[in-house]
């Protein structure tokens, strides 16, 4: 067992390293530019051996007292080449995995074998090389691997027990010291060997099966913002964000502590039908109108017809994490966005669940299937009481590893609406792209390709093409002057940067248009969380809600943007970017477009109001505090809030 063992970590560690080394050579820039090799190579051989010791742990303190025994040795032989299968296919899979998401493979790379269909589905028709290229490597390697472990699998000695009790105790002090991986307070995670600016660079130093089984050590409890970035008494955190929120109102309902009444700013004497349209990775670098390539016709001619917002922001990097924010006015978490957590599968606040009660009909329309990060269960458990996916499409025009096209889609949505008699209730639709994603699939005759047709490019081109056919057909229709039209993206494409938030691949298209609305450039900073907020108060829906967005008909409001980055939380309050990162110190910066930071000195104020909203989400969370009194279940909780909103009388 010793031989296999010894083998096994050495070669697991060049590897390791080779791997490290090749990644770094291959962001060489980007490395030289924070002077990380010293401390990507220290802290990558932490982990590893970390991770080494981790894995081998109970054969190191069995080998002593079985080294002689074949049996043993045929077992270990599995065991380590199913550990080393592991290293190589996590090492594989990196760099296609840096070049999607600008990180080594975490947390989402385990959400995404959940869905397997789609996901190996995009694989292969995406990128068929580099699957088939990875594959051989891996089955090669895999098999070199075990071979070498049964040629070693020779015993090297035989001890008597008070010799094996002795190694057993001298392994077991060695494998506590290199799995803790540190002498202080808390043992090593990546957080230890983190050491700049570029979070990129950071996870460098892990290797990539560390970072995943972290990941998933890391979601079997809902992640807690308050054990990352700090703690805060409840009664502040809330008195914070009822005022930034504008809510002066006393709290309405006690468990319920943003809970409040919306004064629409408008009034009609016919219910409006609102649309939201999200549009899949669709980030302010592609939009003509927002300082991007050009890519987007159709968006910018219509942002000259509509109320077109040129600072809005998205809160991730995830559909999931934007449709949270659309559907639901639900700000960023540390912990997975509400769509997938099972505690926000029902009685959890969403436009649906709001408008129903003012007599709407709620519509999902998605070309994809919406089993997909668990939409289906999220938006019909919260509201929605149509589902239109992919199984409802009937010889759709085109049919791509995602879903059926966009404009499929919009074909649906037109219907739909069209369908709707002025005698009918009124509808709340939620459309959600998917033709913008890899590997980048579209029905041919609609663009001329420009380059390479399977490019991100190109689907930007198709998905405009798409949205303005629809709006072409929805201006010469019934329906337009009594709907209200959302044109918003989920969050950019391909988010990544050198920075610990890279904020202009959260710049996002957002624009508001239909009957009645004014045309105007708003040059204020907004999020997404702002946008359902705001429809309210256009469709002159006069309610209770628990949305702490602002309603941007006031002039005063906006200003501030939130934004869940990784690990790293953003809040951006004008220009000034506060940064929380996990067990570590807080950083501000003066941002200034495209992507210029610079150092600015702690505002505590700033810092205070920032924590609080990275806090929020998950205690709203955990709480059921983002919801409908109507919805709550009974419960013995005590009040969240005072009636009269005194910080100093909020118990819990």
């Amino acid at each position: 067992m010793y031989s296999q063992l010894f083998f096994f970590c050495l070669s697991s560690l060049a590897l390791l390293s080779l791997s490290r080394l090749g990644l770094c050579l291959w962001q060489y820039e980007r490395v030289q530019a924070v002077n990380g090799w010293v401390p990507i190579l220290w802290g990558g051989l932490r982990i590893d051996l970390h991770l080494i010791a981790a894995l081998t742990a109970i054969p190191w303190l069995f080998a002593p007292w079985l080294d002689d025994a074949a049996a043993a040795h045929r077992v270990l032989a599995l065991y380590l080449s199913l550990g080393g299968m592991l290293i190589v296919l996590l090492e594989i899979s990196t760099p296609q995995f840096i070049l999607e998401y600008d990180t080594r493979p975490n947390r989402l790379y385990v959400d995404y074998l959940k869905h397997p269909k789609e996901v190996f589905g995009m694989l292969w028709k995406g990128y068929k090389g580099i699957v088939l290229g990875g594959s051989l490597l891996w089955l090669v390697i895999s098999a070199a691997n075990f071979y070498a472990l049964t040629v070693v699998a020779t015993p090297l000695t035989a001890l008597h027990w008070p010799s094996a009790l002795g190694c057993s105790l001298l392994s077991a002090i060695v494998l506590f010291g290199l799995i803790r991986g540190t002498w202080r307070h808390r043992p090593i995670n990546p957080s230890t060997v983190a050491f700049c600016g570029d979070a990129m660079v950071n996870t460098l130093a892990l290797n990539s099966l560390y970072s995943v089984l972290y990941a998933i050590y890391s979601i079997k409890n809902e992640r807690s913002a308050e054990q990352a970035y700090g703690k805060m008494p409840a009664d502040q955190m809330i008195h914070i964000i009822r005022k930034q929120a504008g809510i002066e109102q006393p709290a309405s309902h006690p468990l319920l502590p943003t809970l409040h009444s919306s004064s629409p700013a408008q009034s009609h004497t016919q219910p409006k039908n609102i649309v939201l349209i999200v549009e899949e990775s669709l980030g302010a670098q592609y939009i003509g109108n927002l300082g991007g390539s050009g890519l987007t016709p159709w968006i910018d001619y219509l942002s000259q017809e509509a109320w077109n917002f040129t600072r809005a922001y998205a809160t991730g990097t995830r559909s999931v994490r934007g449709l949270e924010a659309i559907s639901a006015g639900f700000p960023p978490t540390l912990s997975d966005a509400a769509v997938r957590l099972s505690g926000a599968q029902s009685r959890f606040f969403t436009l649906a669940q709001l408008l129903n009660q003012q007599g709407y009909v709620s519509r999902f329309i998605y070309g994809g299937e919406a089993h997909f990060d668990n939409m289906k269960s999220f938006f019909l458990g919260n509201g929605f009481t149509e589902l239109h996916d992919q199984a409802t499409f009937k010889n759709p025009a085109f049919t791509g590893t995602w879903g059926v096209s966009d404009e499929d889609m919009f074909n649906r949505l037109h219907t739909l609406l069209s369908q709707q008699k002025p005698t009918d209730p009124p509808s709340l639709n939620l459309a959600f792209s998917v033709s913008n994603h890899s590997p980048w699939e579209y029905p041919e005759g609609r663009i001329t390709p420009i380059g390479e047709p399977a490019s991100v490019e190109n689907t930007v081109r198709y998905a405009d093409w798409a949205l303005g056919q629809f709006f072409a057909q929805a201006r010469q229709s019934d329906y337009w002057d009594n709907t209200l039209f959302l044109v918003v993206a989920d969050h950019d494409a391909r988010v990544g940067g050198k920075s610990l938030v890279p904020l202009q691949h959260f710049h996002i298209p957002a624009m508001i248009l239909g009957g009645g609305i004014t045309p105007r450039r708003d040059d204020r900073l907004i999020s997404q969380i702002d946008l359902p907020v705001t429809l309210l108060s256009l469709a002159g829906i006069q309610a209770d809600h628990p949305m702490i967005g602002h309603d941007l008909t006031q002039p005063h409001a906006g200003g501030r943007a939130m934004m869940q980055y990784g690990e790293n939380y953003g809040y951006l309050k004008d220009n000034c970017l506060t940064v929380l990162e996990p067990l570590r110190e807080p950083s501000q910066w003066l941002y200034q477009a495209p992507h210029t930071y610079q150092p600015y000195p702690l505002d505590p104020e700033l810092l205070q109001e920032a924590l609080a909203h990275a806090l929020w989400p998950h205690w709203a969370y955990q709480n059921g505090a983002h919801s409908l009194p109507e919805l709550i279940k009974t419960t013995t909780l005590t009040p969240a809030v005072d009636p009269n909103d005194n910080p100093a009388h909020v118990s819990f």
